[in-house]
Formats: C-alpha cells, structure tokens, sequence
C-alpha cells in the first residue's frame, strides 16, 4: 500500500520518522494501520477463525488491500484470564504464518510474542518486527530482541493476562505511571544494546487498567510525546468499548472508530486494529482536518 499525499510540507523534521524493518522501510510521517491476525483458538475477538493457513493468508491478503501497512501476527491469546502457551506451540503456530505472509505477500510483518524463541525464529523468516506486550522483560527475551537486528514495540502492563484485570491501582495518574514505566524500560534496553532508533512504545489500553484508567490514558496520551519515539495504540473491539456503550464484543466498530481518530489526535503512529478498511477512512479523515488537506493517504483501488 503506497501513500499518496506528500507530507513532506507538513511536516517538522521532529515529526518525519521512518523505521528499518527488516528489508521495508516503514514510514511514520504520518499514522499507519496494522492489521491484526490472530492465529489462536481462543482470542477475546477473532478466536479461532484464522487457525488455517489458507484463512490466515486470505484475512491477511484483504487487510493488505484495505490498507494496513503491515500486519500483526500473534501466537498466544493476551487476553485477561488467557493462560501462556508453550514455546513451541507458539511457533508451531505462528511460524508457517510468518514465512507464507513473507513469500506469498511480500508483507511487513509484526509478531506478537514475548517469547524469545519465536524472535530468534521469525527474524530469520523474514519478520520485520517484534510487538512484545511484557517489553521484553521474560528471561532472554531482550537478548533475543537485540540479536534479531528488529525494531521492538514496548507496551505498558500491570500484571499479567491471567491476572491483569482483577485489581488494577495505579499511586498516581496513570498516565504518569505509564510514561514512567516506558522510559525505564527504554532506558534498559539501551543499555543492553538495543538502540532508541529501533524502538516503538504502547500505553497498552486493556492491560491491567479499569474503564476509568484507560479513558484517562487516552485522554491524556499526548503525554507520550515526552519519550520521543514512535507510538502504537491497540483499543480495537476491547471491553473498554463495551463498558461505555453497552455493546458486545462484534458491535464496537463505531466507538473503536471514534478511540482512533482521537488517537490520531493525540499522536499516534501506528493503530492495531481487526476492522483495516473502516479504521483507514477514519485514520484519513482525522489526518485531512489535522493538516488541512484533502488528499487521502491510501488509495484503496489503486494500491491494492
């Protein structure tokens, strides 16, 4: 999927970012879409329905055409409550998915994993990203992410899925404790070796945080901005949603949509969303008022 509108006049240098993954150059001057691909039978959304590699593929093709710069591919369910998986079953299931999105697609792909194993394998097949929702901080998982040579998204949790959604409390804003929690996870990744150019952050909405405490993140996430790199927001069909509007799980498009274009606002970079089509539009409409332009960033029938 190529842009078409030139930021280049709209932009500050400050703003224009472009981020190496593996042999694609993603460009982050303006938002992009991530396409996620749940390949686990027991997801909170999508569970089960692109175990198949032939689904998998074909889900894949049609987020590509819709617009995703790249797409998300996970191997164990985060949701709350979820149990971890092996990490070979992790591989047997993601694995085939990664080096078929790569061969067949020529996709930019991301793996949702925080285990060290499954990065050492889906770099040397060809993955351009590793999205680690513990940011790195099971054992190996940081050597791991450095000798892949990828770019790593660090997300913000208090817990773990099993047990994330009980109690959440924060001392203090939320919004601080995620800022706070995020730089220091930078700052020891940088002195592990793994370079500031090659990092992304995720305030993790859902994760270990009430109703109340994501609104407020979102709210307030422009306070992000203070760790100077690239942000990734997941809040895509999350109960979030369904709390404030009483919607199940398959009706959350509308409010889903609304969190994005608010994201964009306040400065997101990459949206991780299951409806890539919808969330382009909203993405193209917020990005023509935010730079007073006309011109969408994606060309759906021509770039597909």
């Amino acid at each position: 999927m190529k842009p078409i509108l030139d930021t280049s006049s709209t932009h500050t240098a400050d703003n224009a970012f472009q981020l190496r993954c593996g042999r694609h150059l993603l460009d982050l001057s303006f938002p992009r879409v991530m396409g996620i691909l749940n390949v686990t039978p027991d997801s909170f959304s999508d569970g089960g329905q692109h175990v198949a590699l032939d689904d998998a593929l074909r889900h894949a093709e049609r987020m590509l055409a819709e617009g995703a710069a790249m797409i998300d591919v996970g191997g164990e369910s985060t949701r709350p409550g979820a149990l971890t998986v092996s990490p070979q079953q992790e591989l047997d299931r993601v694995a085939p998915v990664v080096e078929a999105l790569v061969r067949e697609l020529d996709a930019l792909v991301s793996v949702d994993t925080s285990c060290p194993a499954v990065m050492r394998e889906v770099s040397e097949l060809g993955a351009g990203m590793i999205n680690d929702v513990r940011s790195l901080e099971r054992e190996g998982a940081l050597a791991a992410a450095v000798s892949s040579g990828l770019p790593v998204c660090l997300m913000h949790r208090q817990g773990e899925p099993q047990d994330m959604q009980q109690a959440p409390n924060y001392h203090q804003p939320v919004e601080e404790a995620v800022v706070e929690y995020l730089a220091r996870r930078v700052a020891e990744c940088e002195a592990s070796g793994l370079r500031r150019h090659r990092l992304l952050v995720d305030p993790g909405f859902g994760f270990g945080k009430t109703v109340e405490h994501n609104l407020r993140l979102l709210k307030y996430m422009q306070s992000l901005q203070s760790l100077e790199l690239p942000v990734l927001v997941g809040m895509s069909r999350k109960s979030m949603i369904g709390n404030v509007l009483g919607r199940p799980v398959e009706e959350r498009l509308s409010g889903g949509l609304a969190l994005s274009a608010m994201a964009v606002e306040r400065g997101a970079n990459i949206l991780r969303v299951h409806d890539v089509g919808e969330t382009v539009d909203a993405v193209n409409m917020a990005w023509a008022v935010l730079q007073e332009g006309c011109e969408p960033l994606f060309n759906k029938e021509s770039d597909a």
